[in-house]
């Protein structure tokens, strides 16, 4: 699945040699070089740095600073970027709408939008992906009566004018081209496809991406995103908790919850358990509407790399809980020591990954 591609229209869809793609995240931004190779991709290079601004708006001249830093962290082999928009800056929901062009479905949720997408986004840009028919669709669309309009379901995704204007006038100071933006809730559904591609197909799972301050809660059911929402529960209110109750540095807390130190488990799981609360409520809300379990949750971000709170989740949840490997579909061409920090790092980087490929 790709949002191809949010917010720029009118660019000339070109297959890309090479791509940056950034995840611009509150305390760190990710970012990789993908190069395509035949009929795959290549991890080339990757870079985990840190945010210029910890919880301000950042200028457009200060992230276009930040970007030339991830530019030349990749090596300043290609201008062309693309980047993930965050959780709490674009809006997705699934709509339906009737049989017209791309073109149209946007010029329709910008006179409409507070039909569509129950909110009023004065200022905003749209855009569309239609969502592929399973049969079971096609089935229901035989047995409509006649002389009724088919509907087809899409993806919709807004977001602020002026935060495309300045993402796109910085990618430009930094000699870079905003190729394309795409909502960072779509960023591991990509990115799973391709890594879990019979899992994708044919299951019904939680996708879970545990961010700085928010998580993306997606239900995947047999290849179709069928809810998706945002939790303001993140890496960074486990960690604080952790260092409130236990006296401790913020950077302490952050290390002891990846390392899995024995006596930090009780006052740990008192901060993993309402984000298990209410990723529990976002599988019962499909399960409820579809009369179908969700049979397995896979996890990715940071605090995914510690086995400490995927036991918590799988305890508060009652389904399997698992790291997933978003590079796993890559060929690796990563030299020196990213070569043996990728292991580590991988689950950090499936939004970035999987907002690369929107733009192949």
């Amino acid at each position: 699945m790709a949002l191809l591609p949010p917010f720029l229209t009118g660019l000339t869809r070109k297959k890309r040699a090479q791509v940056i793609s950034v995840d611009l995240g509150s305390r760190t931004t990710k970012a990789v070089l993908l190069e395509r190779r035949g009929d795959g991709f290549a991890l080339t290079r990757f870079a985990v740095l840190d945010a210029p601004i910890y919880d301000k708006k950042i200028s457009p001249e200060q992230l276009a600073d930040h970007l030339h830093a991830v530019a030349d962290a990749l090596g300043n082999t290609t201008k062309f970027m693309s980047v993930a928009v965050g959780l709490n800056e674009a809006i997705v929901r699934q709509i339906e709408l009737p049989q017209i062009p791309v073109d149209e479905m946007r010029f329709v949720l910008k006179m409409n939008h507070k039909n569509y997408l129950q909110q009023d986004l004065p200022n905003h840009v749209f855009d569309c992906f239609v969502t592929p028919k399973r049969v079971q669709a096609d089935k229901a669309d035989a047995a409509r009566p006649a002389g009724t309009a088919a509907k087809i379901r899409v993806l919709a995704a807004a977001a602020k004018q002026q935060l495309v204007k300045d993402l796109v006038q910085a990618a430009g100071s930094a000699g870079l081209v905003a190729d394309s933006m795409v909502p960072s809730l779509v960023g591991p559904i990509n990115a799973f496809e391709l890594a879990m591609p019979e899992v994708y197909k044919n299951e019904t799972v939680g996708l879970v991406d545990i961010g700085f301050k928010n998580t993306s809660v997606c239900v995947l059911d047999r290849g179709e995103l069928a809810t998706n929402r945002v939790v303001n529960i993140g890496g960074d209110q486990l960690t604080n908790g952790l260092a409130d109750a236990m006296n401790i540095s913020y950077a302490e807390a952050e290390g002891i919850k990846v390392g899995m130190a024995p006596e930090v488990e009780a006052a740990l799981q008192m901060q993993v358990l309402p984000l298990g609360r209410e990723i529990r409520a976002s599988l019962d809300f499909f399960e409820h509407q579809h009369d179908r379990p969700v049979t397995q949750v896979y996890v990715s971000g940071a605090s995914a790399r510690s086995e400490m709170i995927m036991q918590m989740l799988h305890s508060e949840l009652l389904v399997e809980c698992k790291t997933w490997n978003p590079t796993s579909f890559l060929q690796m061409a990563l030299a020196g020591q990213q070569a043996v920090e990728i292991e580590h790092i991988g689950p950090q980087l499936a939004v970035a990954i999987g907002t690369a490929l929107a733009t192949y």
